[in-house]
């Protein structure tokens, strides 16, 4: 019984040529390390609220900053000293 062999192409469609000796490489790392490369996807419904990451940032800070000028006001004193156990 002969099988048919089928002759492997390792020509890519001209669809997919690519002419990488005009590529640059590293072209958006000093970009990205400026930027910050973290990435968050917000929900559609908050994103609407934010029209640019620099939005985004001021209002975390601002909500950074609420959330340490209320701690000190909701931390509670037991009225006494802790006492450090001996080990």
């Amino acid at each position: 019984m002969k099988t048919k062999t089928e002759k492997v192409s390792d020509e890519l469609r001209p669809e997919y040529d690519f002419d990488y000796s005009k590529a640059i490489r590293g072209k958006y790392h000093k970009r990205l390390a400026e930027e910050g490369a973290n990435i968050v996807v917000l929900e559609p419904d908050v994103a609407k609220a934010f029209n640019t990451s620099t939005a985004v940032n001021e209002a975390l800070r601002a909500l950074l900053d609420l959330t340490r000028s209320t701690q000190r006001l909701t931390k509670r004193s037991t009225g006494r000293a802790k006492k450090l156990h001996a080990a």
